[in-house]
């Protein structure tokens, strides 16, 4: 009896043991679990919203219970109701001194601004910086909202005061960029939009804020980068293209800037600004590269949608003659080559029955070809000056008079002046005691159809 007393009572003792580890162990998990804890807290939130509520049902004006509301509304994100709560919270703070009227302020302003009352929450955040300078969160706010308003000045000198006190501030960092960015202050405000980029690498508006400045500085390889990067962008893409495809045409580098400005108007839900520039600029690139027609459909295109849109009519009118007449195009647009031998063939058309030799030829950057002949007919023989002016505009003394000069460099006998334009009443005038000639628009078609026909 003994001997079974002795195994029992240990065996029983050990399973006591056991129970009681395990009760005191599902205890501690219960009351270590976050769940629980999170479970606890909703409940405490409740029973004091509950209790807050009854409050306010018997007194309206009880600052304690609608303290607890309001936090409860912006918590809950119901930024209207939360609002009305901080109104009247304020209006008790002229009653009773020892309420917070900064930090109910504060908290109506960020309703406001969540709400997208933008003008309540821009009256609510100067007022509380009126009451405290230094507050990381009125700074940044009302420098969002002075930059929202376009106030630069203002939100440059409150965004910078919340970076004293948060250096690394993503947001701050940000919109001081785009703010300086508005002022011209290009380097400074590059240097903010790479910090902002260094902490936050996604931020498409800043990168793009960042190429604006690399574009304005003329730093035009680093700007394409960026836009290039940007142009399949959703939101930003449209406008990303128009820059890239604009650096690419003043680089001469057309059929990219083709490209660029051709993504740009594949993106859906295109707004009709970004749309017609992307066409109009689209369009001229396609007349440098001399494909007329495609620059004529868009240019019609871009007239049906906005008829008074930039030069566009004036564009069709004078395109649609040099889709026409592959001469005339030639000597408006065509390489510097090809105009070159399309003047040497017109100075030929001049004096049909003379011996002619061509003795200098030079180009004043794409602008104007000048030939030098000499001229020897059966009657008379001299050198005469042909100027050959690429345009369709009027023509002033200004040119003439240079034109004059160079003839009594070079020891011609006369001059000759051709335009596809014309030629102003001062022109005119400057000519009439002088041995140069002019010959406008319809005079240089007609020699156009005599190089025509010798071709045929």
């Amino acid at each position: 009896m003994l001997s079974v007393a002795v195994i029992v009572i240990p065996s029983i003792v050990a399973v006591v043991a056991i129970l009681l580890i395990l009760v005191l162990s599902a205890k501690k998990n219960k009351k270590d679990n976050p769940k629980n804890g999170k479970n606890n807290r909703k409940k405490n939130k409740q029973v004091e919203l509950k209790e807050a509520n009854r409050r306010l049902a018997q007194n309206p004006k009880d600052s304690e219970a609608l303290q607890v509301v309001g936090r409860n509304h912006l918590e809950e994100g119901q930024y209207e109701k939360a609002m009305r709560t901080y109104d009247m919270l304020i209006e008790l703070c002229a009653t009773d001194k020892e309420l917070d009227e900064f930090d109910f302020t504060l908290k109506h302003a960020i309703a406001a601004l969540r709400a997208q009352h933008l003008k309540e929450a821009y009256k609510s955040f100067k007022l509380a910086r009126t009451m405290k300078q230094d507050v990381f969160e009125v700074n940044y706010n009302l420098g969002y909202l002075e930059y929202k308003a376009k106030n630069y000045e203002k939100a440059a000198s409150l965004l910078q005061q919340a970076l004293q006190q948060q250096p690394e501030h993503v947001q701050s960092l940000k919109y001081l960029g785009m703010t300086l960015l508005k002022v011209k202050r290009y380097n400074d405000a590059a240097n903010s939009l790479r910090k902002t980029l260094d902490l936050e690498p996604e931020d498409k508006e800043a990168l793009f804020a960042l190429g604006q400045c690399y574009y304005n500085l003329g730093k035009n390889d680093q700007a394409l980068q960026v836009f290039s990067h940007l142009r399949t962008d959703g939101n930003i893409g449209p406008t990303a293209a128009l820059y890239a495809g604009s650096i690419n045409m003043k680089s001469k580098r057309i059929d990219q800037a083709i490209l660029d400005f051709t993504i740009g108007l594949r993106h859906e839900n295109l707004k009709i600004e970004n749309k017609l520039e992307l066409m109009y600029r689209l369009a001229l690139a396609y007349i440098n590269q001399q494909q007329i027609g495609e620059a004529i459909n868009l240019l019609e295109d871009i007239q049906n949608m906005r008829p008074s849109y930039k030069d566009v009519h004036s564009l069709i009118q004078q395109y649609s003659e040099l889709n026409r007449n592959e001469s005339l195009q030639t000597f408006l647009i065509a390489p510097t080559s090809d105009f070159v031998a399309l003047c040497r063939k017109l100075s030929l058309t001049f004096f049909p029955k003379a011996k002619i030799k061509i003795t200098d030829i030079s180009m004043h950057k794409s602008e104007y070809a000048d030939i030098l002949a000499d001229v020897s007919t059966v009657k008379w023989e001299d050198t005469v000056l042909f100027r050959f002016v690429r345009t369709t505009n009027q023509i002033g003394e200004l040119l003439l008079r240079d034109l004059y000069a160079k003839v009594k460099e070079v020891k011609a006998g006369r001059g000759i002046c051709v335009t596809a334009g014309d030629f102003s009443e001062g022109a005119q005038s400057f000519v009439e005691a002088r041995l140069i000639d002019l010959v406008e628009k319809d005079q240089l078609l007609g020699k156009m159809k005599q190089i025509q026909r010798k071709g045929q």
